[in-house]
Formats: structure tokens, C-alpha cells, sequence
């Protein structure tokens, strides 16, 4: 076998491995959500790239270790998962950076996270002024997650004071009785009611039932010939 044929044959056969090794180990793998998957995909990228090109090294050399890394990282991440307490050792674990508005110097001495750093990750989440967090947390991955202050917060329709439309008002005007219990809860009274008849040309014995929209439309059903207007 020339050396192209052989270099053609180890990429396409790296390609695979790698392939392979990110479907078994799954797409956190592609994320590098933890430091020993870090460390794996540098490590299995690193045999890959050396399967495909150095041919001074035997095939079945970068197989073997492509199958031993890999069942390595299996076993970390089946072990993480089923003992927290080795899963913090392997995986890590996420580094609380500011709590109740106060840096925690420590935690980001620890963690070799610099002022500026914290600063720089505060404006990738659109956040210009540090007094305004409340807790930041270094995560696994070393993505930034934040809490604001409860004053800086976005308000959400759980704090605005407004009612859900729960469709129409209830029914106003029943077999030509008027509701007026109905019509005391809104802002609607018989005079208006009887003004809405007057534009249609409809007295209140004419009515099966007359409703008001949640717009102030009034929906009306006759008794004659049960049409809606």
C-alpha cells in the first residue's frame, strides 16, 4: 500500500472513530461541559489526527488507544453519574463568584478567575454595573449564569396588575330579563344596554340572551329566529 492510499484510508478510518466515540459518549461531549470530557477530546482529537498522518506508527497502535480512552471516559461518565460524590471529583463542580451582592474573593482566587474576567463575562449577559447581580455562579463549562437583583429584574406579567382575559362577560340579558348583579360588575349599566338594543332595533322581549365581549362588543341571540348579530 503507497503512503497517499495509506493516509486516505487512517483519515477516513479517524473520521469514523471520532464518530463513533461522540455518538457513545453523547453530544455533552461536543460541549465539553466538564473537565475530564475536556481533557478526552483534546486527548481522543490528538490520536485521530495523529492515526490519519503519522505513519510511522503502527495502525493498530492508534486503535488501541482510541478503544482505551474512550472506554475510559464511558466509565468516568457512567460513574459520575451514578455516585454524586465521585461525580464532583470527576466532573467538577459549579463556583458560586458572587452571593448577595458581594464578590467572594476567595472562591475567585480559587478558581483563577480574575476581576476583569468576571467584569468582561457580566457584559456578554448585558449586565454593565456589578452592583446589580445578586448571585453569578461559574458553571462546569465555564459558562457565567446570573442572578439579578430583584430591582433590576425584567418584569414579567406575573408582577404587572392585569387580568386575564378569560373570554366574554358574562351574560347580561336572559330571555328579556335584564342581570343587573351582572351588569354591576362591570362597566355597563341597563342604560347603556338598552342604547345597544335601540342601534338594532331590538326591544329587551325580543332577546334569548345578549352578551358583552371582552372588548364592550355586545353578542346578541334572538328568540325568533335565534340569529347572532
Amino acid at each position: 500500500m503507497s503512503e497517499s492510499v495509506e493516509i486516505i484510508f487512517r483519515t477516513f478510518t479517524s473520521f469514523i472513530l471520532l464518530w463513533v466515540f461522540v455518538q457513545i459518549l453523547g453530544k455533552q461531549t461536543i460541549a465539553q461541559r466538564t473537565y475530564h470530557l475536556y481533557i478526552a477530546s483534546i486527548t481522543m482529537g490528538t490520536i485521530a489526527g495523529n492515526l490519519a498522518f503519522n505513519i510511522k506508527i503502527k495502525f493498530l497502535y492508534f486503535i488501541i488507544a482510541i478503544i482505551i480512552m474512550g472506554t475510559v471516559v464511558f466509565m468516568l461518565n457512567l460513574l459520575a453519574v451514578r455516585n454524586p460524590r465521585f461525580g464532583k471529583w470527576i466532573a467538577g463542580e459549579p463556583a458560586t463568584l458572587i452571593q448577595k451582592g458581594r464578590i467572594l474573593e476567595e472562591s475567585m482566587e480559587r478558581m483563577g478567575y480574575s476581576l476583569d474576567s468576571l467584569k468582561q463575562a457580566l457584559r456578554g449577559k448585558d449586565i454593565f454595573n456589578i452592583d446589580e447581580v445578586e448571585c453569578a455562579i461559574l458553571e462546569i463549562n465555564g459558562s457565567l449564569s446570573v442572578l439579578k437583583k430583584e430591582q433590576y429584574q425584567n418584569a414579567t406579567k406575573q408582577d404587572l396588575p392585569i387580568l386575564p382575559s378569560a373570554g366574554p362577560v358574562p351574560i347580561e340579558l336572559v330571555y328579556g330579563k335584564i342581570l343587573y348583579d351582572n351588569l354591576s360588575k362591570h362597566p355597563y349599566n341597563d342604560e347603556w344596554l338598552m342604547a345597544e338594543l335601540k342601534k338594532r332595533n331590538l326591544a329587551v322581549f325580543d332577546i334569548s340572551y345578549a352578551v358583552v365581549g371582552i372588548k364592550g362588543n355586545l353578542y346578541i341571540d334572538l328568540i325568533k329566529d335565534q340569529s347572532r348579530e
